[in-house]
């Protein structure tokens, strides 16, 4: 297993400084949120994609891929009942797809809450078909990308459309295709009625990603969730992706967050 984090934690440093800092932690991966990087990753060129790819690689760090996919541009959603917003949701994930292949990502991690809720004036079958649909427009372009698109479920609290790892597969199975399969993510785990080592095991022939963090929204390490478990699950069922720490409260600071949780994980799995 290798070890990657993501960038939004490091609110106002350039990219350079980013990747030099995680690097000389240990971290072999970096996790891209693209709204950090631009409003539309359409406004990034071609130029820029290479100097992004480029100053991962003087630092041997892989780009393992984006997440917070549609957190920009406004107004995406691929669970509208309004037709033109889902068909610009889906053009704007093969954007995408296309920015996260050129940065040589392999892996596009689909949480999105706001933008798959189930809204007020759609049942829950409909909701399910809309996204359904939205994931059958992009996956052949994902295949041809060599992208793998991880759809991940998320508590409650965050959104109301596929909570459980259960719920997400069976969305998986139905699409039933290589280049789209399961994301597990701790704080999320957390929210389920199973145990999280329960989870991953009955969730081995999907999953691809992996993102190391705690119910308190801080790193792994952080909180009470013990990663022994989970480790021995994970070395179990034989994955071998990433663990990925992505964080939602900022406050200790980036150079905390990351050497602590990178500090825990190389304690529990090395």
């Amino acid at each position: 297993m290798k070890f990657g984090i993501c960038n939004e934690m490091f609110k106002g440093w350039g990219f350079e400084k980013i990747v030099n800092y995680v690097a000389q932690l240990g971290y072999e991966g970096i996790e891209i949120a693209p709204f950090t990087l631009a409003e539309s990753v359409e406004d990034i060129s071609a130029l820029e994609r290479k100097n992004i790819l480029s100053l991962a690689e003087k630092n041997n760090l892989e780009i393992i891929g984006l997440h917070w996919l549609l957190a920009s541009p406004k107004g995406l959603s691929l669970s509208s009942p309004d037709k033109k917003i889902r068909e610009k949701t889906t053009g704007y994930l093969k954007d995408l797809i296309n920015f996260c292949a050129d940065l040589g990502g392999k892996l596009m991690v689909f949480g999105s809450p706001k933008q798959r809720n189930i809204l007020p004036s759609s049942t829950y079958k409909e909701t399910y078909n809309y996204v359904r649909d939205g994931f059958l427009e992009i996956v052949p372009l994902a295949k041809e990308r060599e992208i793998t698109i991880a759809l991940e479920p998320l508590t409650k609290k965050e959104t109301n459309f596929i909570n459980t790892a259960e719920e997400a597969m069976k969305m998986i199975k139905e699409i039933n295709h290589p280049h789209f399969r399961l994301h597990l993510d701790v704080k999320a785990m957390s929210d389920e009625e199973k145990s999280i080592p329960e989870i991953i095991e009955l969730s081995k022939d999907y999953l691809s990603h992996f993102h190391a963090n705690d119910p308190n929204l801080l790193g792994p390490g952080f909180g009470k969730v013990a990663y022994e478990p989970i480790r021995k699950v994970l070395e179990k069922i034989g994955y071998n992706g990433y663990l990925s720490v992505e964080v939602f409260d900022f406050s200790p600071g980036p150079e905390v967050i990351a050497k602590k949780s990178i500090e825990y994980l190389k304690r529990i799995f090395q």
